[in-house]
């Protein structure tokens, strides 16, 4: 028994004579039989658990010691045939038996009767075949006086060869292959991007809320049946409907009009919903569609998909439908060609099909099926969540460790202290707390020592402390520091001053020489140095950590003007640098303490020296770097998506590794402004190039003072806004400041690379993407020089030539780029690097594969003609009609489970590195989905993640 999947077999015209003969054949070993028969069943085992009998065919099984041995009268068996009658008659048990005696005879009989039937009619075909292309070439070609007579034959030939075509299109609709696309073509998607309806309460519901008069308005049918993101497609299904429905008043509908509209739009028949598409598009009800008319409702889908550039070539992509369904050239199709269109989807989308599963993601599904205890359950968790995350849980532990030691000494000191008589626990809380503080307010400037930490990662202290969460880090120690803020100054401000000035003349004895003969009052207290500067240094802290929190620093919180100015990144990080001025006041504060009056007792500068020395020493290394890193502009570019790219030249000692990044300023915007961006050239090139998205009022002027000398391109077709050193006018000039180390910069330590940008996200890993290709580049080009063959992954010798061992070859053997955006001209950012991947990776090291939000998912009704477009100018072309480069677009959003499980069970036992770069929101999900594979498969998933 023979299993395909995923197979489909077409027979094409040109094989019609090996067809018939094969049924032939396949008629005469019925007939005449052989000494032991069996049966080759070949099934077809579909995604939706459904098996589809393919082919029943009598086989039989021959002496093998005779037909090796090549006696007289055994006919020369090739090694295909002996181990296909091997492998039968191996599997021939006793069930197999059975099962085969009792399938022969239906088997024999339906093979003759296919044999007999279809051998007149193929033999028909491919003679009518013949005479009609003969007939429409002779009538093309002969020039004679009876024109008339020549068209009508011409017109006959061609009716005769899409006569041909259409009972060929009834056989191919039986075929297994077209049982995927019966399932497309709906109005109605269960995973509508939109909040659409899927009931008929809620149908009653809004016809309630909308209709007028008890009838329902045709501008008002899309809200009502959950379209209204696509109205002109529903209103052009509504009039389909209405034409159908035969209404004479077309503007509006009733109620029950209306449920019978939606039992229409709802049937799950793929019949029903073909020919109210088909209606759509046939507006004159001849039952021919013109290819005016297919230009009407690719515009109108390229609308609905928000596809302006679409629309734009709606013309081009008309006459390519008709140039695929209207060879004859009759000027029309009909249902049943635009039905073919559909159900060969699959054979024009081979170029883009999915990675493959293997048997690994069985053993995967099965493994996590398996039944296990809670207990067995409780502890792996618990201990793959410690082979996750020991790096952080020791540097934390040890973090808290410190903070509660240094807690518990300075309180346990001021318990056996005079004060304490007075204050009580209040006194000692407020000076632990006040070490703490002290601590972390020097702790928390290393996670932003930028330089630092990327000559840190270098070494062999980056395996054992998690410099990826530096900044996440930091924001710990800000929350530390707060708290530490309220029990310091909260004690000190609502517990400490009130008992002091309500004791006693005996109790304030114990605190005489410290406070002096006389009882302060509140405000002496606060007024007085250590109360000044405390209480400024609490203002300047909370106004900063405000500014910082992600409401205000991604102007999530709209203020009225002026206050709207305390919102975005500049309030960020003009704020942030009141932290100068809180260093300065801190130590002030450490040197006039009520209760100390010893100077080596005072730590506070002891705290604090060395990290803000540190910090001033990279801020004044910054300072002075930038100076030499002022570079010039090479050249600019403005894509749509207000996204601008910037070209420069690189500096002799600037080097840096993909993945990584670095801060720019332009004096012309700001002077003091200096704002991250990620590398997209490759350590490679010649030259330095970021791309800046406009998100803030500092992106916003950038693009303004470049927008004053870019120039539209020579083409005028696609946009874009250029500008180089030819430009008449001057460019503005640039500093820059890095590199400086970034998560995806390890991606060399990996073998399987997934990389996931989310709109802008994309750029650290475009970098990546260029350095992958050199590198297989000049593999390449060394296998070519030393007589290396590659194949795939294997790599073979040539004997008559000396090849020396390759040097730094590379550890990663593929990458996966997914890239998802929600714009068409996204794709314009990084087309130039798309196509010169897809033309230059030879060795198959890289796909990618591009997801456009945007458009409707696949099935949807909306989006099948540009399926359908797409697969067709790709396959002829070799460019994809959204994106305009050679990597085809997906349309809404991938099913990452489906993405992690397959790339998993493919590369089974090694160590994948996933990356991802965007919004938050997708970055818990991918680490989720990595932590069940991890947990239920071989495979080892290391999550990575960035955020803008």
């Amino acid at each position: 028994m023979t299993t395909t999947a995923e197979q489909e077999c077409r027979c094409g015209w040109d094989d019609i004579t090996q067809l018939d003969t094969m049924i032939f054949e396949s008629s005469l070993g019925a007939q005449f039989g052989a000494a032991e028969e069996f049966v080759e069943v070949t099934l077809d085992v579909q995604e939706n658990n459904t098996v589809v009998l393919r082919s029943v065919e009598p086989a039989t099984v021959i002496n093998m010691d005779d037909s090796v041995s090549g006696g007289s009268g055994t006919p020369a068996w090739t090694p295909a045939s002996i181990l296909r009658s091997t492998s039968v008659k191996r599997s021939s048990s006793h069930r197999f038996r059975q099962f085969s005696q009792e399938l022969k005879a239906e088997a024999r009989a339906k093979a003759k009767n296919f044999s007999h039937e279809l051998k007149a009619e193929l033999r028909r075909f491919s003679w009518s075949r013949s005479h009609a292309s003969q007939a429409f070439a002779a009538s093309s070609l002969t020039v004679n006086t009876n024109s008339d007579v020549g068209a009508e034959n011409g017109m006959d030939s061609a009716l005769a060869a899409r006569d041909l075509r259409r009972q060929r299109a009834k056989l191919d609709r039986t075929r297994s292959g077209a049982e995927k696309a019966l399932y497309g073509l709906r109005f109605i998607s269960g995973n509508n991007k939109t909040r659409g309806i899927h009931t008929c309460s809620e149908l009653e519901s809004n016809f309630n809320k909308l209709a007028k008069d008890g009838f329902l308005s045709r501008v008002d049918f899309a809200q009502c049946i959950g379209m209204k993101d696509s109205k002109e497609f529903a209103l052009e299904l509504f009039d389909a409907l209405s034409r159908r429905r035969r209404l004479q008043n077309s503007d509006r509908i009733s109620r029950d009009e209306l449920f019978e509209f939606w039992l229409q739009i709802t049937d799950q028949s793929f019949d029903s919903r073909l020919q109210i598409f088909f209606n759509m598009v046939d507006k004159n009800e001849d039952g021919r569609v013109t290819e005016q008319e297919v230009k009407e409702i690719i515009m109108l889908s390229a609308s609905a998909n928000k596809l302006s550039r679409l629309k734009e070539q709606a013309e081009e992509y008309a006459a390519l439908i008709m140039e695929e369904l209207d060879p004859e050239r009759l000027g029309y199709i009909e249902l049943w060609q635009l039905e073919t269109l559909l159900l060969q989807k699959d054979t024009y989308m081979n170029y883009s099909r999915a990675l493959s599963f293997n048997s690994q993601a069985l053993s995967q599904n099965l493994q996590g099926i398996r039944r296990r205890s809670p207990i067995k359950k409780f502890s792996t968790k618990v201990v793959y969540f410690l082979r996750e995350n020991w790096k952080r849980i020791w540097v934390l532990t040890l973090w808290i460790m410190i903070m509660v030691g240094l807690f518990t000494w300075k309180f346990l000191q001021y318990r056996h202290k005079n004060a304490f008589r007075i204050m009580g626990y209040c006194l000692t809380t407020a000076k632990g707390a006040a070490e703490t503080l002290k601590f972390n307010m020097a702790l928390i400037l290393l996670p932003v020592c930028r330089n630092t930490i990327t000559w840190l990662r270098k070494t062999r202290i980056g395996y054992y402390v998690p410099f990826d969460d530096n900044i996440n880090f930091h924001k710990t120690i800000a929350v530390a520091i707060i708290v530490g803020i309220i029990l310091h100054a909260g004690n000190h401000l609502a517990c400490d001053f009130p008992r002091l000035l309500n004791s006693s003349e005996a109790d304030y004895a114990y605190v005489i020489d410290d406070f002096g003969k006389n009882k302060p009052s509140y405000m002496d207290l606060v007024k007085g140095v250590e109360g000044v500067t405390g209480i400024i240094m609490v203002i300047f802290i909370a106004i900063a950590f405000t500014l910082a929190t992600r409401w205000f620093r991604r102007n999530l919180i709209k203020l009225p003007h002026p206050f709207d100015r305390l919102t975005g990144y500049n309030a960020f990080w003009y704020s942030h640098h009141l932290f100068i001025l809180v260093y300065i006041l801190l130590i002030i504060h450490g040197l006039f303490l009520y209760l100390v009056h010893k100077w080596y007792l005072m730590t506070t500068w002891m705290y604090v020296a060395v990290p803000v020395l540190l910090y001033a020493g990279e801020r004044i290394l910054r300072f002075f770097r930038s100076g030499s890193y002022s570079v010039q502009i090479q050249k600019v570019a403005i894509y749509p998506g207000n996204v601008l790219k910037l070209q420069m030249f690189k500096p002799p000692q600037f080097h840096y590794k993909s993945g990584q990044y670095m801060f720019v300023q332009c004096p012309a915007v700001s002077p003091f402004e200096w704002h991250p961006f990620s590398i997209t050239s490759a350590p490679g090139d010649d030259y330095l190039s970021i791309h800046v998205r406009q998100l803030g009022d500092w992106t916003q002027e950038l693009k303004r003072v470049f927008s004053e000398v870019c120039e539209p391109s020579l083409s005028g077709k696609s946009g874009l806004l250029r500008a180089d050193e030819t430009t008449l006018k001057s460019l503005p000039r640039l500093s820059i400041d890095g590199p400086y180390g970034a998560p995806a910069q390890d991606y060399h330590k990996y073998d399987v690379l997934l990389l996931v940008g989310l709109g802008i996200g994309a750029t650290p890993f475009i970098s990546i993407l260029k350095d992958l290709l050199n590198n297989t580049v000049k593999i390449e080009e060394q296998d070519s020089s030393t007589g290396i063959t590659s194949v795939g992954n294997l790599s073979y010798v040539n004997k008559n030539s000396q090849a020396p061992k390759r040097k730094n070859c590379l550890k990663t053997t593929n990458a996966y780029f997914y890239w998802v955006t929600r714009e068409q001209g996204s794709f314009d950012w990084f087309k130039g690097v798309m196509n010169e991947i897809s033309e230059l990776d030879q060795r198959g090291v890289i796909e990618m594969h591009n997801y456009l939000t945007s458009v409707y998912e696949e099935g949807d009704a909306r989006s099948t003609l540009i399926t359908m477009v797409q697969a067709l100018n790709h396959a002829k072309n070799g460019v994809d009609i959204v994106s305009g480069t050679r990597v085809r677009t997906h349309f809404a959003r991938p099913n990452w489970k489906k993405v992690l499980s397959k790339i998993s069970s493919k590369h089974c036992g090694a160590r994948i590195g996933v990356f991802y770069c965007g919004a938050p929101v997708l970055a818990k999900e991918l680490g989720q989905l990595c932590h069940e594979i991890n947990r239920n498969g071989l495979a080892k998933l290391d999550f990575h993640k960035e955020h803008f």
